[in-house]
């Protein structure tokens, strides 16, 4: 939140050079000569930095937290109803517009030739193209992971003129190829990066970034979205990025955060932030970078917000017991429907928040969340529709005033994703030891029972089906809203089975019309919430999704190239899924 890493432009060299509470101006100095930027350290920083606030993720990344198209939470979509049509999808970009893919690719491009022409210091110069290249590659993972290979433009295109138009109107390269270039960026943006910034530099982008983004890129690439043929090779090099990315990041300092709800709220060398989007807490003007998740998820009566990311009933029932078995599974916990809440993984109660949990919040520690509905009439001023609130990196300090200017920062990738994302990979070439003792560390850190066999709930002597369905799951829970899910299901190619045919669900709970005492509602913050449940409250269960069963369809595996995009460049060709005959698996 403090520092460099807001990342916006400042409006002045004094600005940028005296504070470091100051952010950077959002003043694009492409109307100034390149040779006075790129000849002075101070004017090329920020060149640098405004490719910083143009590309960085905003929070959820590039899609937010998409919990409307999962099992998280609930919304309709033309995705879930599936009626998707090819112009739907608009990533590509196709709009003269600076907040496209390609008009991003094309600042990122000019930037890099323009510092190699400039008259820098060549290790100056290096460190600052390897931070356009790490954007490159984010920015081209982005497309890819949408449509499958992309027109690689590498260089700056500039049509003025009929031949120089011509000359921008670039075929698709590959999937292989532009997952290669995506590699080769990293490669570059990894040889020159450091290991770690000074602290008024936190959230530039290191060496450890670069190379978790690659395990990440390449584990994308191994998976069934892209590698149906189950190929080790591909596994195997999404192995040895994450290897890699786990050695360089342990070196420099990187680890689990020793708290799992509370690492949200760390920021300057933070040991689990790899990745991040900062922000701050200004409360106006050029400066101001606040992060809106806080506002917008929070109930709206602790804030001015609107309690969206709401957990659906399936995400409240995938959360482990206490001792690591699922729900119906353990032998040690019961569970119950009605007592939902009890015995749970602790990030159950850190992710969750219920009806009668106690959920510090406004700068009360005491205060408890009521839910339930009394008369047929909510006793919020308005009702959550699925019966819970998300409370993941909800600031509990922050007054009501405070809310809207949240300035906690986004973690794009954290350390947790390293570990298994390695995880994953070791399964990929049949490492199985490797993969349960990144499993181990991520429940351990959760406060999971290790039980008597140390295997903290986990099955013994798992297939590579049931682990790789195991790291599925962990990451279901340990990612919750953070917007991972409709990712990993989609690289899996699990929407249909996890979904289709299927209306995601909420909870009713009522206060019975008889044996409620009548001082219920003044004493109820003191009652033994168990008693409650068992005595007070019924639970029922409703449809959160009305007009439609789920219907994702399989080609939106690879969503269509804009056909705005294809009457702008006749040389693109359409997925063969959308009528085209480009295959985006190759």
């Amino acid at each position: 939140m403090k520092g460099i890493h807001t990342l916006m432009v400042a409006g002045s060299l004094l600005g940028l050079m005296t504070s470091c509470e100051k952010a950077l101006d959002k003043t694009d100095l492409g109307s100034t000569p390149p040779e006075l930027i790129y000849n002075d350290s101070t004017l090329t920083n920020l060149s640098l930095n405004y490719l910083y606030d143009q590309n960085l993720p905003t929070w959820g990344g590039t899609w937010g937290t998409s919990s409307n198209l999962s099992d998280e939470s609930y919304g309709e979509s033309k995705y879930f109803e599936g009626t998707i049509q090819p112009n739907d999808v608009a990533d590509f970009g196709t709009a003269l517009s600076n907040t496209n893919n390609y008009a991003k690719i094309r600042q990122l491009n000019m930037f890099l030739e323009e510092v190699s022409k400039g008259a820098l210091q060549p290790s100056t110069k290096n460190r600052m193209k390897a931070q356009a290249f790490f954007f490159r590659a984010w920015r081209y993972f982005d497309l890819v992971r949408i449509y499958g290979g992309v027109p690689l433009i590498l260089t700056p295109q500039y049509a003025v003129g009929v031949e120089a138009k011509e000359g921008t109107f670039v075929p698709r390269n590959t999937t292989t190829e532009t997952y290669t270039q995506i590699t080769a960026d990293l490669d570059s943006a990894m040889r020159y990066l450091p290991n770690t910034w000074n602290t008024s530099d936190w959230g530039r982008i290191t060496k450890g970034a670069a190379a978790a983004l690659k395990a990440r890129v390449l584990l994308y690439a191994a998976s069934p979205q892209f590698n149906p043929g189950d190929v080790k090779s591909k596994w195997q090099a999404a192995y040895d990025a994450s290897v890699q990315a786990n050695a360089i990041l342990t070196a420099s300092g990187y680890k689990l955060n020793d708290s799992f709800d509370q690492l949200w709220f760390q920021e300057v060398n933070n040991p689990e932030a790899v990745f991040i989007t900062g922000f701050n807490t200004n409360s106006g003007g050029q400066l101001n970078k606040n992060n809106g998740y806080d506002n917008s998820t929070r109930p709206s009566y602790t804030g001015t917000g609107g309690g969206s990311n709401q957990p659906s009933w399936e995400l409240v029932k995938a959360f482990p017991m206490l001792d690591g078995k699922k729900p119906g599974e353990s032998a040690k916990y019961a569970y119950s429907d009605t007592l939902f809440y009890k015995n749970r993984d602790p990030r159950f109660g850190k992710t969750i928040a219920y009806n009668g949990a106690t959920w510090p919040l406004n700068g009360n520690t005491n205060y408890r969340l009521w839910t339930y509905f009394a008369g047929g009439k909510t006793v919020e001023q308005r009702a959550s529709n699925t019966g819970f609130y998300t409370r993941k990196a909800i600031n509990p300090s922050l007054a009501i005033g405070e809310v809207q200017f949240a300035g906690t920062d986004w973690m794009e990738i954290r350390f947790a994703e390293v570990l298994l994302n390695l995880a994953e990979s070791a399964v990929g070439v049949d490492r199985f030891d490797d993969a349960y003792t990144q499993l181990k560390a991520i429940r351990k850190r959760a406060g999971i029972e290790a039980g008597t066999n140390g295997l903290y709930g986990l099955k013994e002597n798992m297939t590579r089906a049931e682990l790789f369905e195991a790291i599925l799951h962990e990451r279901q829970i340990e990612f919750a809203f953070e917007g991972k899910r409709f990712w990993d299901l989609r690289r899996w190619k699990l929407i249909e089975k996890t979904l289709n045919g299927k209306r995601r669900t909420g909870v009713i709970i009522n206060l019975k019309t008889t044996g409620v005492p009548a001082d219920f509602a003044t004493t109820r913050n003191d009652v033994n919430l168990d008693e409650a449940y068992r005595k007070y409250f019924t639970i029922s269960f409703k449809d959160m999704d009305t007009r439609y069963t789920i219907n994702w369809k399989p080609e939106y595996y690879f969503f269509a190239i804009p056909q705005s995009a294809i009457d702008n460049n006749p040389r693109l060709i359409q997925n063969n899924t959308w009528g085209g005959s480009f295959d985006p698996v190759q």
